[in-house]
């Protein structure tokens, strides 16, 4: 029973350090035009823009946070990169409960 309780205290720490962390990953444009708007769903019909600053250069990327406003939803979720001029790429369903996350954009 002590064993029990020592683990469950262990499991309670670890559980809150990582909530307590910011959630990372990559977005690699590897493109020769930069990205300058990114969107996020998780329906692939509601789009929200997800904050990159100035963008995403050309051959460039970037290591995005998740805001702690998501922290209670699903995993699943589907981007979208609009790149100067216009045009848009969407990534595939990315789950975002596995580690080191890196998502790819292409454009020619």
């Amino acid at each position: 029973m002590r064993r029990l309780l020592l683990v469950t205290a262990i499991a309670s720490l670890v559980s809150f350090s990582v909530m307590a962390q910011n959630y990372s990953f990559t977005v690699n444009n590897n493109s020769d035009t930069d990205i300058v708007k990114i969107e996020v769903s998780e329906d692939a019909e509601s789009w929200a823009p997800f904050q990159i600053g100035g963008g995403i250069a050309a051959e460039d990327s970037a290591e995005l946070v998740w805001d702690s406003s998501t922290d209670d939803s699903d995993c699943a979720w589907q981007f979208r990169a609009t790149f100067r001029g216009g045009y848009v790429a969407y990534s595939d369903w990315i789950d975002f409960c596995e580690d080191d996350v890196v998502i790819d954009f292409d454009f020619d």
